[in-house]
């Protein structure tokens, strides 16, 4: 008999997997994996950055393709493409969009295409949700956040850092009150950001402060890599799980968050 191709097994399974959860109403998945920093029109390869880099997305695709199914839910915390201008970011976001599942993304440091939130949100593919000032609901899910910024740790924040930073809690507080009055009981809320809400030494900010008092359940971060970084991938802290999702530090496979 002759072998059916990965391609092919990926589909069938992610059918079966389809009918298996109409029939017996499972839960959707969530799954998070940040800084993919797609370069398909701008040359910045990234091996450049060391073993972790290289072939980086197709172990991405292969590891989405065997988690994920187009019910689940994937988190895109920031820096997803190295594109200067909307346009130079379509061809990545054609890539991701091959890959099943729902994909909700943020702006990050180095995402220097995103422009306004309705130019991005109008060029982006089918299945594609652009996260900023508001909440996304799916099923029982509540998805809010923001970019975030560097926290404050003695003197290190210079006095454009402060504005951004209280400019990002202001757009976090819009975010947070946007899931308030979608909330329900039951629902769990998830807050993505692709700084850490947090300084070096994993000391509360104004950040914490807000998804403390919201109630926030989860929430998952990036921006931090590199073979030196200490931070920890999952823990609890300040009465939530954190999540660092940064595809080099978690091996370029997704992170299962529900």
């Amino acid at each position: 008999m002759r072998a059916m191709s990965r391609q092919t097994v990926q589909k069938r399974r992610r059918y079966v997997d389809k009918t298996v959860r109409l029939c017996y109403n499972v839960p959707m998945k969530v799954f998070a994996i940040s800084d993919l920093h797609l370069s398909s029109v701008v040359e910045k390869p990234m091996d450049i950055f060391g073993k972790s880099w290289e072939n980086y997305f197709e172990i991405i695709c292969r590891d989405w393709r065997d988690k994920v199914s187009d019910e689940d839910l994937v988190l895109l915390p920031g820096d997803f493409s190295w594109a200067m201008r909307i346009d130079e970011a379509l061809p990545d976001f054609a890539l991701v969009a091959e890959l099943p599942g729902k994909k909700v993304i943020l702006r990050g440091n180095h995402d220097y295409w995103w422009n306004t939130l309705s130019q991005v949100r109008s060029a982006l593919p089918p299945r594609f949700y652009a996260l900023q000032n508001d909440c996304f609901r799916f099923d029982n899910v509540l998805i809010c956040g923001t970019r975030g910024w560097l926290c404050p740790d003695g003197d290190n924040l210079s006095q454009e850092d402060k504005r951004i930073y209280l400019r990002e809690n202001e757009r976090l507080k819009l975010s947070l009150a946007a899931m308030q009055k979608m909330r329900v009981d039951g629902d769990k809320v998830i807050a993505i950001m692709h700084f850490p809400p947090f300084n070096g030494r994993y000391e509360d900010s104004d950040f914490i402060h807000q998804l403390v008092a919201a109630d926030v359940n989860t929430v998952v971060y990036g921006h931090l890599h590199g073979k030196d970084c200490r931070a920890e991938l999952h823990m609890k802290k300040f009465g939530m799980d954190l999540y660092l999702t940064s595809c080099d530090l978690v091996g370029n496979k997704l992170t299962r968050i529900l």
